[in-house]
């Protein structure tokens, strides 16, 4: 292992991880970065995406263990109709005391209705955030991704309730073409390291380093191809960050999507004529009848209106104001970096 703090900043700013799993932040701080290491099953048609899908949640709620977190999107309301009747399922609400933001609850409340499962409320505050992280930072090593703050509050929600695992819809849009942003042209290689990364460390830290290795990867006569690349490098970042927070609570966590990858390439013209993970548009059309296809959403997560009066980090790595004018979920990264140095040098 070797000890290189700039890279590390700057690899978690761009990539929410750490690209090099050799370089750590300081001495004796070695990165818990999950691994997927599991066998997957390649897919071609919606049939056998149902097929696979329905297999591991029907391991998962074997032991009748397991609850699910339901959110409004399709990917979780397929796994719903999964789950043996009069199971529970969670979803998440963050609050913001006075204003209105995205709720999913009562599209959740519906398929949980159509499924015949218990609905619960998962409510998360700022508070939360204050309090978990430093536990999630702990034990991750590293600084972290927003959501894990909700995954962890879930888990010991449900562990209180007496379930032993959630099962999430998680990968389902890095596996089958649903980032319809990244997806939508052919990327030179420049403008796709531009779009693609969260907070360009030169803008943030005084000593930043462009950690360019993973792009170069899946560079090919001057083009990424986008799929390729999220399949590749986004699913195991995005999938850890639920692993992580789960194994922090000591609970378990069950993502069927992850057990399973696109055999063949993906068709993106449907993508770029609207239709974004086809596959899996198939399985819910069919399993839901009359409900309309959503569109798709990230987990709810109102930094924007949590962190809009932040002024910024004030450590010596940063340049004064360098968060002026950033998306709450890009303050968001920079204050977790912060916070994290903080914490291990405290």
């Amino acid at each position: 292992m070797v000890v290189d703090k700039n890279y590390c900043m700057s690899s978690f700013l761009m990539y929410r991880t750490l690209a090099d799993k050799s370089k750590q932040f300081k001495k004796g701080i070695i990165t818990n970065i999950p691994k997927i290491s599991y066998e997957r099953t390649g897919v071609s048609t919606s049939s056998e995406l149902e097929q696979v899908l329905k297999a591991r949640v029907a391991q998962a709620t074997g032991d009748g263990k397991a609850a699910i977190a339901l959110s409004g999107g399709i990917d979780s309301a397929i796994l719903a109709k999964f789950m043996p009747e009069g199971s529970t399922a969670y979803t998440f609400k963050c609050v913001v005391p006075g204003v209105k933001v995205t709720d999913e609850t009562e599209a959740a409340a519906k398929y949980a209705a159509e499924c015949g499962l218990k609905h619960k409320v998962v409510e998360v505050y700022w508070e939360d955030f204050e309090k978990f992280a430093p536990r999630l930072m702990a034990h991750r090593n590293a600084p972290i991704h927003s959501i894990e703050v909700q995954i962890y509050k879930a888990a010991l929600q449900a562990k209180s309730d007496g379930f032993e695992r959630l099962i999430y819809g998680e990968s389902s849009d890095a596996m089958f073409g649903g980032l319809s942003g990244l997806m939508s042209q052919d990327w030179l290689i420049g403008d796709f390291i531009d779009r693609y990364s969260y907070v360009m460390p030169y803008k943030v830290l005084k000593d930043a380093q462009m950690v360019l290795e993973p792009f170069k990867r899946h560079e090919q006569d001057g083009y990424i191809d986008p799929h390729e690349f999220i399949s590749t490098e986004l699913f195991p970042e995005s999938a850890g960050s639920y692993i992580d927070a789960s194994e922090a609570a000591n609970f378990g966590v069950e993502l069927p999507f992850s057990h399973t990858y696109l055999k063949g390439s993906l068709d993106y013209d449907r993508i770029r004529n609207g239709e974004n993970k086809y596959l899996v548009r198939g399985i819910f059309k069919s399993l839901y009848r009359g409900f309309k296809v959503p569109e798709k959403m990230p987990m709810p997560r109102p930094t924007n209106e949590w962190l809009k009066d932040w002024v910024g980090p004030t450590r010596p790595e940063f340049y004064p104001h360098c968060t002026d004018g950033m998306s709450g979920d890009q303050k968001w990264l920079v204050m977790s970096l912060e916070m994290f140095l903080n914490q291990i040098e405290a």
